[in-house]
């Protein structure tokens, strides 16, 4: 796209973030491509390079976006998993579809019970650094136009670049902003329960940070429960997990 649109783009995430009286942050971003690219919501995730690492929400536009995102990372599959792992974008305008059901049998149905028909992961990186991914859905079934996706694609650089030069993109909301901030604060609180509860069941099973995390999620995929809650229960210690339980093929 010309230059003129990533221009316009920019414009507007710096307009909304002097409306706040702070400096651009990813959380802008999220809520411009909302708008820019005509989709239901958005979110910006950091990822490990591949299913076994933690992932962290950065920000998110609404619960559902937050939940695709949670969802993805409990059954190791999904559009925001691929993105990162491969450094394409994944677009998906139909997860209905028969191509996205066989894809992730386990997400894509798990997706369309949370309300997203469509969804759109980009990858936020410069050259071999990858900073995470950009997730966009839609409660429609309907690809990206080219101008959507042109949208899409300099919103995923301006994040990419704010996440890599600046701590916006780790603290969210740390700018004065009251919904930003307790947003950035529930969304700590959910990171800082599921690491704690990772390294509580590397001694707790004698394994190592990457299979405890495989462990963690799947028992949270086996059991239907949801990651942050499983976490929650084990940091609680209402939860204990057995060296016993194998982790599932299908969360590897």
């Amino acid at each position: 796209m010309p230059d003129s649109n990533a221009a316009r783009i920019w414009d507007q995430v710096a307009e909304r973030a002097a409306l706040r009286g702070a400096p651009p942050a990813v959380a802008d971003i999220c809520a411009v491509v909302v708008a820019t690219a005509a989709v239901t919501g958005a979110g910006v995730t950091a990822h490990g390079m591949n299913g076994a690492s933690a992932s962290h929400v950065i920000c998110v536009t609404d619960d559902t976006s937050e939940l695709l995102e949670e969802l993805q990372v409990t059954m190791g599959e999904g559009p925001c998993i691929e993105a990162a792992a491969a450094g394409a974008p994944v677009l998906t305008a139909d997860l209905g579809a028969w191509d996205a059901t066989s894809r992730w049998p386990g997400f894509a149905p798990a997706a369309l019970r949370a309300g997203a028909r469509a969804m759109f992961a980009l990858p936020l990186q410069i050259g071999a650094i990858r900073a995470g991914v950009l997730a966009l859905y839609r409660a429609t079934p309907e690809p990206l136009s080219t101008t959507e996706l042109g949208a899409a694609l300099i919103s995923a650089d301006l994040a990419t670049v704010l996440m890599l030069d600046s701590q916006d993109g780790a603290a969210p909301g740390a700018d004065g902003d009251p919904m930003a901030a307790a947003q950035a604060v529930e969304l700590g609180e959910h990171r800082a329960q599921i690491d704690q509860a990772t390294g509580m069941l590397t001694e707790q099973l004698g394994v190592g940070i990457d299979e405890a995390f495989i462990r963690l999620r799947a028992y949270a995929y086996a059991q239907n429960e949801r990651l942050a809650d499983v976490s929650r229960a084990i940091v609680g210690r209402r939860l204990r997990l057995r060296a016993a339980d194998p982790p599932r093929d299908d969360a590897e």
